[in-house]
């Protein structure tokens, strides 16, 4: 979709009925949950396609996504799509489904690729208290891969979850983003305002949607590079928000990769930045490995530790058999995320496809349909001034740690008032 048409969509949608678009925008506001917010569950897929992975990959990358899930669900329930033709195998290499403190399921579902993060829905609240699912018209990064089976995946995990779909005017993938969950997203200009995916759209547009539908105040632009990688520099391979006003930024040491320069104009970058509020970033830097398993080859190894993934209580994270950068990596996630369990895993097959553990994974957030936003607030609606379709809310704190982070969460999910 190109500027014009862009425009002309929004100007031709004024008018529905007697009620304007803007008008009918107000009535529900959205808000992507943070990462670390609790999940209902994971979502992932098993499968490695003969025209995407190689004879030699195939049965090692389903050996790990079978070890990420088995991990995830130590610590919460994971639904996993499973092409028809692979499912004997699968429940083959999953074995006893229930074995776990927390259930897999296996759904039958046809993919192209195993990469939820990107393919899948990417989940948000409404301020009427629904779950939605938005579909980011993934187009196989810039039509680089096939992906007809993958461009269905977002509307069917939403429609699986029982969240209703949502559509944007954006190509979007979910490893393209990264957010806080106070408002400020850190993208990258190389994927998403390339013409592979967003022709003739600029910044300024970009920011507008996402703040339509992700409550995004603040956007922190990095350079990336393009056409070096499939995805054409994904932020979740560079930078990672840990808490507000904490990102840890990733550092490539090797001096012949195009990351080397990439990530130092990062982390650049990133000192300068400030969040939605105006506060300077605190950088925390996680060097990548210098010893990797090049059993598959190096050309598309994603060698970083910037690649975890969060779920409930736990950060599931990557080692790369260096001994020495494995344990340095693991100890800044402990202190990073000093109540969680850090789970290391070797997942080298699909490293060599260019993904992590992030890349694979999706979370699906614990949204209920009342007014409750955090396991920290007991929320109560008493008869109410429902003055411009915002809700007075009494707040009863058991153990919140900081009242006006959680003040500032129930704004942006349209709970309170000013």
């Amino acid at each position: 979709m190109n500027r014009r048409e862009f425009m002309k969509l929004a100007a031709g949608s004024l008018l529905l009925g007697n009620q304007s678009l803007s008008a009918l925008c107000r009535e529900v506001t959205w808000v992507m949950p943070e990462e670390g917010d609790r999940h209902q569950q994971t979502w992932m897929a098993f499968v490695a396609n003969d025209y995407i992975w190689s004879s030699a990959q195939i049965p090692v990358v389903k050996q790990n996504l079978v070890l990420i899930a088995s991990t995830i669900a130590k610590y919460e329930p994971v639904s996993v799509l499973v092409n028809p033709e692979d499912y004997t195998e699968a429940t083959a290499l999953f074995g006893d489904l229930n074995r776990h403190p927390y259930p897999i399921t296996l759904i039958e579902f046809s993919i192209d690729d195993l990469w939820l993060r990107d393919t899948g829905a990417t989940f948000v609240k409404g301020s009427d208290g629904k779950k939605y699912g938005i579909d980011f018209n993934f187009n196989g990064w810039g039509n680089k891969q096939t992906h007809e089976y993958d461009a269905k995946v977002a509307n069917f995990i939403t429609q699986q979850s029982g969240a209703i779909t949502k559509s944007s005017l954006l190509v979007l993938e979910g490893g393209c983003f990264e957010i806080d969950g106070y408002g400020t997203a850190i993208l990258t200009k190389s994927c998403v305002l390339n013409a592979n995916r967003n022709p003739d759209t600029t910044q300024a547009m970009v920011e507008a949607e996402l703040n339509d539908l992700l409550g995004i105040k603040k956007v922190i632009w990095l350079e990336g590079i393009k056409d070096k990688d499939i995805t054409d520099g994904h932020t979740d391979f560079y930078a990672r928000f840990t808490q507000k006003g904490r990102v840890l930024v990733s550092r490539d040491n090797y001096q012949d990769s195009y990351d080397y320069a990439v990530t130092r104009q990062n982390i650049e970058t990133l000192k300068n930045a400030t969040d939605a509020e105006g506060n300077k970033l605190n950088i925390s830097i996680i060097d990548t490995p210098d010893i990797i398993n090049e059993t598959f080859g190096v050309d598309s190894f994603a060698a970083g530790y910037i690649g975890y993934y969060v779920c409930n209580n736990a950060i599931i994270m990557q080692g790369f058999g260096d001994p020495t950068a494995d344990e340095q990596a693991k100890a800044i996630l402990q202190q990073e995320f000093p109540k969680h369990i850090i789970e290391q895993i070797r997942i080298d097959g699909i490293a060599s496809g260019g993904g992590s553990i992030h890349c694979a994974t999706q979370q699906e957030p614990n949204i209920s349909s009342d007014a409750s936003v955090s396991n920290n607030l007991d929320i109560h609606l008493p008869s109410a001034d429902y003055n411009d379709n915002k809700i007075w809310v009494d707040l009863k704190y058991s153990g919140v740690d900081d009242k006006k982070e959680h003040i500032w969460k129930l704004k942006n999910y349209g709970l309170i008032k000013e």
